[in-house]
């Protein structure tokens, strides 16, 4: 960037998307168009206050969705999603990863020249503060948190979760892990972190038996979600880490009742991890997801099905 000449940065493999955005941007004065080959790149070398990010709402790998989540708070400038034009559920899922909005394609010269009017630096991500600063309220989309109080919208809730659980999947995540630690902080009540998985695959019907059991050990209040293939985490407001022990070690115990197996037919062996606010070592929601990440793989290594942060240090 030189001068008063600010960059939008593009992350994308498609042609037509770069070329109708060099078409757009030719014709604004005071902008000039990058194109990173990913996303880290732009975490490695963010860019200056003031500019701009667009993401291909279809990349041809991963999910934009979490890299938009990733990209929030940590660069210096707004993040828009490209999306087609009929995606009606792009826009409240962009908000809910902290993105300023989405674009729709082809890009329209006017479209793009109202959003970069208002470009300037970008907003915290959820749950999170600037350094110094008081914490602030997390900021959802009006519409979306109609529907998280109680009028559902059945597309945006199965946006939100994973299809072969039912569960909630890796952003929703993501948002709650921010909310529910900067709840705990704020009004001073305990929250614990359960890192649980197995080893090896499991079919759908093992995976469908074995969430059946983690919704029957919980609470209402409780967050339940699928980390990836074959682990899971759970976030328990108003739980210290004995009750966190207590839930853990009867899922544990009926799974092992009901005698689930893997693909192989191997026993699936269940390890949890635990970590807890309050506690010296965590800070932040980064410590209790990396405290309780430890222990789980202390747990899932050793073979003593629960461990807590403190047992694996």
């Amino acid at each position: 960037m030189s001068g008063n000449t600010r960059t939008v940065h593009l992350v994308s493999v498609d042609d037509d998307l770069v070329s109708s955005a060099r078409d757009v941007l030719d014709g604004l004065e005071g902008w000039e168009l990058s194109l990173p080959e990913t996303a880290e790149a732009l975490l490695e070398s963010p860019p200056a206050a003031g500019d701009a990010v667009l993401l291909d709402g279809q990349p041809p790998s991963g999910n934009v969705y979490e890299t938009c989540r990733r990209l929030t708070g940590k660069t210096r400038c707004r993040t828009w999603v490209v999306v087609a034009t009929d995606n009606a559920l792009a826009e409240p899922i962009a908000h809910f990863v902290g993105a300023t909005g989405v674009l729709r394609r082809p890009l329209e010269a006017e479209e793009v020249r109202a959003a970069l009017a208002t470009t300037g630096a970008q907003r915290p991500a959820t749950g999170t503060a600037a350094r110094g600063s008081a914490p602030s309220e997390p900021v959802l989309p009006e519409a979306l948190l109609r529907d998280l109080q109680g009028n559902v919208d059945a597309s945006l809730v199965h946006a939100l979760t994973d299809p072969e659980t039912d569960l909630f999947n890796y952003a929703f995540l993501n948002y709650k892990i921010d909310e529910e630690f900067k709840r705990a902080q704020r009004f001073h009540h305990p929250l614990s972190c359960l890192m649980l998985g197995f080893e090896g695959q499991a079919s759908q019907d093992v995976l469908r038996e074995l969430c059946g059991i983690f919704l029957s050990a919980s609470r209402d209040t409780d967050i339940l979600g699928r980390f990836d293939e074959n682990s899971f985490l759970f976030l328990l407001p108003h739980t210290g880490p004995d009750g966190a022990v207590v839930m853990a070690r009867r899922v544990v115990e009926v799974a092992e009742r009901h005698g689930l197996r893997d693909l192989v037919g191997d026993p699936l062996k269940l390890a949890v991890g635990i970590s807890f606010h309050p506690h010296p070592e965590v800070a932040g929601r980064e410590d209790l997801f990396g405290r309780a990440r430890d222990a789980f793989l202390a747990a899932r290594r050793t073979g003593v099905g629960v461990a807590t942060s403190s047992e694996s240090a």
